[in-house]
């Protein structure tokens, strides 16, 4: 899973991280709520992890204008607040789950699972011209007019690609915003992944046989999805 981590004790935030990247997951970390406030738009998350106090914005505050801009990505709250009447506050304010500190790791990692699992029960189908993703199984699929199908399965790094560009279908998006999306805002490596994953799925375009889209080079700015060479 691709998950943001939103908690400004830097120790509890650092050992989040590492057990959920033990786990085999993308865990991205912001540290206030106002960061966090864009990143939770702009980047498609799996599930996010929301710390209740928070500098700058409160996690209440944060979650009350994630929800009002219509976002929908699973939020489990982590917070030292006990209380009933606090905990009916952040699940009405649109909290998925909630987790009160100290909490044990293994109950962390199944209650994100399950945030997930329910999520990806919900996920609406992206589609681009004649191919959508098929989200639960993971692959590429090409709908013909004749009612036949091509399919080309997807690694975890080309879906999660391929995800953030049938989100945006036409519009050009810029390495930095692919990286970060894909491999994570602390991702240091070669910058060139991006190239070769690119490349992946242009091959799976053209095995499924898609006559309708096409993934675009801008030179110098990023990448768009085109469909009908539009």
């Amino acid at each position: 899973m691709k998950l943001l981590l939103v908690e400004d004790e830097d120790r509890v935030a650092e050992i989040v991280r590492r057990g959920l990247v033990e786990e085999g997951h993308q865990v991205d970390v912001c540290a206030n709520g106002r960061a966090a406030l864009d990143q939770g738009r702009d980047i498609d998350y799996d599930v996010i992890v929301l710390d209740w106090m928070l500098p700058g914005i409160d996690g209440l505050e944060l979650l009350r204008q994630w929800r009002g801009g219509g976002l929908r990505t699973p939020v489990l709250m982590l917070t030292a607040r006990g209380q009933i009447g606090e905990r009916v506050s952040g699940l009405k304010s649109g909290a998925d789950d909630y987790l009160v500190k100290p909490f044990d790791f293994a109950e962390l990692v199944a209650r994100i699972e399950a945030l997930h699992r329910r999520g990806s029960g919900q996920i609406e189908l992206r589609r681009a011209g004649d191919v959508h993703i098929d989200g639960r199984r993971r692959v590429l699929v090409r709908d013909a007019s004749d009612g036949t199908t091509a399919e080309a399965p997807l690694t975890a790094r080309e879906y999660a690609l391929c995800q953030e560009l049938f989100s945006h279908v036409g519009d050009v998006l810029s390495r930095s915003h692919l990286l970060a999306a894909v491999w994570g805002t602390n991702y240091e490596g070669d910058p060139n992944v991006l190239d070769v994953y690119v490349g992946y799925l242009r091959a799976k375009l053209a095995r499924i046989g898609s006559t309708q889209v096409t993934l675009r080079n801008l030179r110098g700015v990023g990448f768009r999805l085109e469909v009908g060479g539009a």
